[in-house]
């Protein structure tokens, strides 16, 4: 899907500042906030700053693991599914083939997905809008199954040293205050029902993202197999992949300290570098 001379309205980068790790290009990690993605920046080795107005700030550099680098970069993506739209767009037409949400989710499962534990999410329910544009609500948003099994293996490694980790579906919303906080509206009862029933099916937390960047992968790789008709579509430098790994907060609006949420958010960032280097291991 990679756009010669594309020009991204919302990010000041070019093509070449993701070019590394031979065809496969950088390995981006995209949380919502410019804090967090400067916060991973701080792992990086060499890192490099390019600011844009609207605060997606473009950070680059490299992960170091058993004398290998490995050359990332960190962007946020603001809020939402439509924010995240524009700005996987504007990766995947930049050559980005790597990406790796790290974000925070409610839990829906009080009794056993506990505030400060992480969640890799092997899909996602599609209870918004912007996906919709894509494909029909029946498609499913699944997350990349390398990506998902790179995660686990992370949580694995670092056994011990972060909180439980859990793995299976989340919920994508479109609002957090009449769905989340269940806020008053005309829509209040439905919208309790609704979502009781994704907690009685099992979903294991609540966010606002993942269901559309599953979808794009899945809409890019295809066309990406039609422009290259089908040939080598195999070849891990021609395929998109992208994972979700979130740190769940406690019911409603119950966020925690900001002690606590500066512990989650070093956990969800070090179980995300360790799925990166998990990743990069089985494809350099």
């Amino acid at each position: 899907m990679k756009l010669h001379n594309f020009k991204p309205e919302h990010m000041n980068a070019t093509a070449d500042d993701f070019l590394g790790n031979g065809d496969i290009g950088r390995y981006v990690f995209f949380p919502g906030s410019d804090g967090r993605a400067r916060e991973i920046s701080e792992h990086f080795i060499g890192c490099k700053v390019k600011t844009h107005p609207r605060g997606h700030n473009l950070y680059t550099g490299t992960l170091a693991e058993n004398n290998k680098k490995v050359e990332v970069a960190a962007i946020s993506s603001g809020m939402g599914t439509p924010s995240l739209d524009i700005i996987i767009n504007e990766l995947v037409r930049l050559g980005v083939k790597r990406l790796l949400r790290v974000g925070t989710a409610g839990t829906l499962q009080p009794k056993f997905v506990k505030s400060g534990e992480l969640v890799i999410a092997t899909a996602a329910v599609r209870d918004e809008g912007t996906s919709k544009r894509y494909m029909p609500a029946e498609f499913p948003a699944i997350a990349s199954y390398d990506v998902v099994l790179a995660a686990q293996a992370a949580a694995k490694k670092l056994n011990g040293l972060i909180p439980n980790v859990h793995t299976g579906i989340i919920h994508s919303k479109d609002s957090l205050y009449a769905e989340e906080f269940a806020e008053d509206s005309p829509l209040s009862k439905q919208n309790k029902e609704y979502m009781d029933v994704v907690r009685n099916s099992g979903v294991l937390a609540s966010e606002m993202e993942s269901s559309i960047i599953f979808i794009l992968t899945s809409v890019f790789n295809y066309l990406s197999k039609l422009k290259n008709n089908f040939h080598d579509c195999y070849n891990p430098a021609n395929i998109i992949k992208s994972g979700t790994i979130c740190v769940v907060l406690g019911e409603g609006e119950d966020f925690g300290t900001p002690d606590m949420l500066k512990k989650m958010d070093q956990d969800a960032i070090r179980l995300s570098l360790q799925t990166i280097i998990e990743l990069s291991q089985n494809e350099l």
